[in-house]
């Protein structure tokens, strides 16, 4: 199984931006020891079963409604939305999505090596305001769920993982 780390952001990283303004970012990341391309890596990650259970409850929270189908349509870049995201940045080896509400963004980059991929996963989440000595405020839901959204990042990665060495 791989081991899923926490990494500083790549400064190529699509997240920067929001490191340097203050929002919380986070970064994490696995190697597989076969190349896996970018569309294959999203495609993985978001038709994961324990992602299809998100997909579910934003549905019924939310009203926004995605399949299998529009998951691979965004890893294929046929699609710029995808359930609560729409596509804010996309390269050939990462993708930044922005939820509709435009407090939260999910990055994912993939970083060939020799024989193996590097595989990221990270989150943004933006202040909900600043004080005039520049110190960023958050709010309560984001303090509460900071622990789980930690240990539910390391099994979206360890199902893609899963799903990718199959």
């Amino acid at each position: 199984m791989a081991q899923i780390t926490a990494s500083d952001l790549p400064e190529e990283a699509f997240l920067q931006r929001y490191r340097r303004d203050s929002s919380y970012t986070d970064c994490y990341c696995m190697i597989i020891e076969r190349s896996v391309s970018m569309p294959k890596y999203i495609s993985a990650f978001y038709t994961t079963n324990i992602f299809k259970v998100e997909r579910q409850l934003l549905s019924l929270v939310a009203g926004k409604h995605s399949s299998d189908e529009a998951a691979q349509n965004l890893a294929l870049g046929s699609e710029t939305n995808f359930a609560a995201w729409s596509v804010e940045e996309r390269s050939s080896s990462q993708l930044l999505l922005c939820d509709y509400l435009g407090r939260t963004r999910s990055w994912l980059m993939v970083q060939p090596q020799s024989n193996s991929t590097r595989l990221y996963f990270g989150s943004a989440v933006v202040p909900k305001s600043k004080s005039a000595n520049g110190k960023a405020s958050f709010g309560i839901a984001f303090h509460a769920l900071y622990g789980f959204h930690h240990l539910y990042t390391k099994a979206l990665m360890r199902a893609a993982f899963v799903k990718l060495s199959k």
